[in-house]
């Protein structure tokens, strides 16, 4: 089954691409909302699109700011400034949706990727 994801303006063409290929269907935030949008905005867009928002913006992995348990799921990927270890983080990521392909599962958590691990947070 494929998973939906609303990609925010912080994901790049090859982590698009990438989830793609693999099979899950990503809407992209300048397609239905400014590109500019405040986290607020992305997150309601997340929501009305029934879609796990993937973000680089390290502010959504703050579960006081962004409970999770109020979202359809938020990814926060985590290259703290190294983008080369995105293909890693791809792997790490893509393997886990593998395991994990119902939308039901990231629902009401946030899971941080990084090229270690993937910690879930409710």
């Amino acid at each position: 089954m494929a998973l939906r994801f609303l990609a925010d303006h912080c994901i790049s063409n090859l982590i698009i691409e990438s989830l793609r290929d693999a099979g899950h269907e990503v809407i992209r935030l300048k397609e239905v909302a400014r590109a500019d949008s405040p986290d607020s905005v992305v997150l309601s867009v997340a929501q009305k699109a029934e879609a796990i928002l993937v973000s680089l913006n390290g502010d959504f992995a703050d579960i006081v700011a962004y409970p999770p348990g109020r979202y359809l799921g938020i990814i926060a990927l985590q290259e703290r400034d190294h983008p080369e270890t995105i293909p890693l983080i791809l792997t790490r990521l893509i393997e886990y949706l593998n395991l994990q392909p119902e939308m039901n599962h990231y629902r009401g958590k946030l899971f941080v990727v990084d090229v270690v691990r993937i910690r879930i947070r409710t």
